[in-house]
């Protein structure tokens, strides 16, 4: 591979540490829905899928009618907490900045709270207008499908095999490898646990990282890596 045509970026946990405000959130939810379970676990099993995904997941596992309305209520609490406290993941904007390179967020989030997140942070500017939101754009299928990844790409006008992309989640490493992209895995977010950095490599991650301050060095070094299929 030369040097890379595009780097993706996801949002919750790369950018911005709101899987943690999520995973909380989360739990309560389900925890009064009769389905007990706490914010490491949900990090750990469902980090980057949607909530309808994860409240269709629990249903089959467990039995339990989910109701509709906790789809409305998770959005409209996360939403508030989110704006009151989500944070940037540290280094991210030095890190972007020393990127030359074109460069875009996919993400299973929805555009409005992407741009809640991403103005709260600082970040938005860095990105706008290559912001792609999985359920709005293409296909409107959500990660770990690889659609919105390979909207990415034909936007851009790159090959896959020429695009790197920086995940948290299994599943959104699947999406990516899916694509035929490349996958840096980061385990730098709150939600971070324990064997995190294995479950990335073991889902496709050529390499992890846990500090943004890292990529840079790391992306200029897989412009000449071979890769290991």
């Amino acid at each position: 591979m030369t040097a890379p045509q595009l780097i993706i970026f996801d949002c919750d946990g790369v950018l911005v540490d709101s899987e943690i405000i999520a995973a909380r959130v989360e739990s309560e939810l389900l925890t009064d829905a009769g389905y007990p379970i706490e914010p490491d676990e949900i990090a750990e099993r469902f980090s980057g899928l949607t909530w309808p995904n994860i409240l269709m997941m629990v249903e089959r596992e467990a039995g339990i009618p989910i109701s509709a309305s906790l789809i409305e209520k998770s959005d409209r609490i996360l939403d508030e907490r989110l704006a009151n406290e989500v944070l940037a993941i540290d280094g991210i904007a030095q890190a972007v900045a020393k990127l030359h390179y074109p460069k875009c967020i996919c993400s299973n989030s929805s555009n409005k709270r992407l741009k809640l997140m991403l103005t709260r942070t600082g970040l938005y500017d860095l990105f706008a207008p290559d912001i792609f939101a999985a359920g709005e754009v293409g296909t409107k299928k959500g990660k770990p499908a690889p659609d919105v990844f390979l909207h990415a790409a034909e936007k851009f006008g790159v090959d896959p095999r020429d695009v790197i992309v920086i995940e948290d989640s299994v599943h959104g490493i699947h999406g990516a490898r899916a694509a035929g992209m490349r996958v840096i895995g980061f385990t730098g977010g709150a939600h971070s646990y324990p064997g995190h950095a294995d479950r990335l490599m073991d889902a496709g991650a050529e390499t992890v990282i846990s500090r943004h301050q890292d990529l840079p060095a790391v992306i200029e070094a897989m412009s000449v890596w071979s890769e290991a299929i």
